[in-house]
């Protein structure tokens, strides 16, 4: 399990330079309260982590410089699950980096309870337990010989005794669904789901304060997706952890997210809850993110004279709709 990777240049990824942070921090004088007033107006929850107006460039200095997030500002509060939506390379995967500080802005910032992350000093080590990031690739995270020993890493490099780390690490397999026989395992032995629940056992077992999974079910057949979903629902019972999910599929992030944020070429395009976001299906098609397929069911329902009401996202919201129409 890997919680900080440091980037190089053969990766194409570098975090900013110091003349860089200076940029940052001259740029990025904002009011957090006056942030936290202003995002607080339609979600009573605390908020637990603010993106201010994040910008973050590839390839600075050189004449291929890429934008890869271009004044980029939202709060995420405690208990929500959010759905993160782009296509492949608007700049969701650099997002969720920041997060966590594994990258640093040119300018903006991140507050975590209320700390500028990015703040000389600050201590990234502990903010890496409490954010804690789920990689598309779960082989980036494993490493030990055994499912329990890859799980027992993180609280152990957080400083818990033996002990409560084994015991953690025993609650955690046991929370992602994983059987007995698999504890003692190789995590490279396991089929791809279960290298998912591995991955993300490692994440929980530090007790994050917010979960960041980047496209968790990429690769998975239609039942392990399902069944990756599902747990990864299962875990909103943990109190005030906030839940970022990284996704492709309109249809999951309709089916499991409170909240839906789209990123557009480092531009952050809508963000409001799953009928809000879905409500501009014209704009969504326009970019090439198509909304979910229960939406355009509806309409097809609504132009053949059937009077149903189009906003609906998902299988049983469209159950409850026709059958209603239909009397």
């Amino acid at each position: 399990m890997l919680f900080f990777k440091k980037k190089n240049k053969e990766s194409g990824i570098e975090s900013a330079p110091e003349t860089i942070s200076a940029e940052r921090d001259k740029n990025s004088e904002t009011d957090l309260s006056a942030l936290e007033k202003e995002n607080s107006s339609r979600d009573p929850r605390v908020p637990l982590l603010v993106a201010d107006h994040l910008v973050y460039e590839y390839s600075r200095g050189t004449n291929q410089l890429v934008r890869a997030l271009d004044d980029v500002s939202f709060t995420i509060r405690k208990g929500e699950f959010i759905g993160l939506i782009g296509h492949t390379g608007s700049g969701k995967s650099t997002l969720v980096q920041h997060l966590n500080a594994l990258l640093s802005p040119v300018s903006g910032t991140v507050y975590f309870n209320g700390e500028d992350v990015f703040e000389k000093g600050y201590d990234r080590k502990k903010l890496r337990s409490k954010v804690g990031l789920v990689f598309q690739y779960p082989e980036h995270q494993l490493f030990e010989e055994t499912v329990f020993a890859d799980v027992c890493f993180g609280p152990k490099n957080i400083g818990m005794s033996r002990k409560q780390a084994e015991l953690t690490a025993y609650e955690t397999i046991k929370k992602v669904g994983l059987p007995d026989e698999c504890f003692y395992q190789s995590p490279f032995d396991l089929s791809g789901g279960q290298k998912r629940r591995v991955a993300i056992a490692g994440v929980l077992a530090m007790k994050p304060e917010l979960l960041v999974l980047d496209e968790p079910t990429a690769g998975l057949d239609p039942k392990g997706r399902e069944e990756i979903l599902t747990m990864i629902d299962s875990l909103r019972s943990d109190g005030d952890m906030a839940i970022v999910l990284v996704s492709h599929s309109m249809e999951d992030v309709a089916q499991y997210a409170d909240r839906i944020m789209v990123i557009e070429k480092g531009k952050k395009l809508f963000d409001g809850t799953p009928h809000e976001v879905f409500s501009h299906i014209k704009e969504l098609d326009e970019i090439g993110l198509a909304a979910p397929e229960m939406s355009y069911v509806m309409r097809d329902l609504k132009k053949a004279g059937i009077d149903v009401n189009t906003n609906i996202l998902t299988v049983s919201e469209a159950r409850d709709e026709i059958l209603r129409a239909l009397g």
